[in-house]
């Protein structure tokens, strides 16, 4: 599964100002080399790719949305950092590259962490900005803070794989299926405006049934009025059960006073039987006394 870089990504607009000056990330077990982004986003990570002979990651940092938690080393992460490389389970080196620089706590910074291989973004992976990362070898190029709607602009078009015909789709299922996840995770995590209505249109719009009902999951993450909207439209008007009832899933992550009541509004009246029978058992999930009552309110008819 592969993303081409070397058409079509100079269709995305230019690089704005950064919104914060983001300090180098602190680097183990490979080099660190910092460089501009120049002019754009998605030019300055194509030249890089283009460059490149073997795996090299290329990472920058945007402002992340307000009161998302430290996102370190989830799945093989071990004690001295955060391995990049799927195979890097014991550190070979632990010199710091990138000057050591510690973080300010409270910051919220995001790192997004691109895997370069045969000319392409083959992996997107995020961190907060105090993580130490384990380079696996490898060498990270930095290219400093990035505009936070630039950005999602940027994984939107990874995700939608427009620059080649097999882009953000070909490989097997299970890669595909990693590729798009971690896009719409690095999409939803971003400050910046912008990120709600990119997820819209792909949990309206993308042909996929797992993209569309990841990106439900993430609207509700987001929470929301419009968000609340656009998960109960999918309800009602997604052609697939699957996605209603990863829909229904997402109902359930909003806020309880947003989420129980549209839950139960579900279960009452939708024609669904898989999509009423869902709401249920996220409603008995939700130890809520609403849904408790509503639950006496079905038992006592039969």
């Amino acid at each position: 599964m592969r993303t081409s870089l070397l058409s079509g990504a100079a269709a995305i607009a230019l690089l704005s100002a950064p919104s914060a000056v983001a300090q180098p990330p602190r680097v183990t077990n490979g080099r660190l080399v910092q460089q501009a982004a120049e002019s754009n986003l998605p030019g300055t990570v194509r030249t890089i790719a283009s460059s490149q002979t073997e795996p090299v990651w290329i990472g920058y940092a945007a402002p992340a949305r307000p009161g998302d938690h430290e996102m370190c080393c989830t799945g093989n992460g071990y004690w001295s950092g955060c391995g990049l490389e799927p195979d890097n389970h014991t550190v070979t080196d632990r010199t710091v590259s990138g000057g050591g620089t510690a973080h300010l706590e409270g910051d919220q910074t995001l790192m997004v962490l691109l895997r370069v291989e045969d000319k392409a973004v083959q992996k997107i992976r995020t961190f907060s900005s105090d993580c130490q990362l384990d380079a696996g070898s490898r060498t990270i190029y930095w290219l400093g803070s990035v505009n936070g709607a630039d950005s999602i602009a940027f994984l939107s078009s990874l995700l939608n794989g427009n620059a080649s015909p097999d882009a953000g789709r070909s490989g097997t299922v299970n890669s595909a299926s990693r590729f798009s996840s971690a896009a719409l995770a690095a999409i939803a995590m971003h400050g910046d405006a912008s990120a709600v209505p990119a997820l819209i249109t792909f949990a309206r719009q993308d042909p996929s049934t797992k993209v569309r009902g990841d990106a439900l999951f993430w609207l509700a993450q987001r929470a929301g009025e419009q968000a609340a909207a656009e998960i109960t439209a999918a309800i009602e008007q997604d052609p697939d059960t699957d996605v209603k009832r990863r829909a229904v899933f997402a109902l359930s992550q909003l806020p309880k006073d947003e989420g129980v009541p549209l839950l139960i509004q579900t279960a009452r009246t939708n024609k669904n039987p898989v999509v009423r029978k869902q709401a249920m058992f996220w409603l008995g999930q939700s130890k809520d006394p609403r849904a408790l009552a509503f639950f006496e309110e079905i038992l006592g008819k039969k």
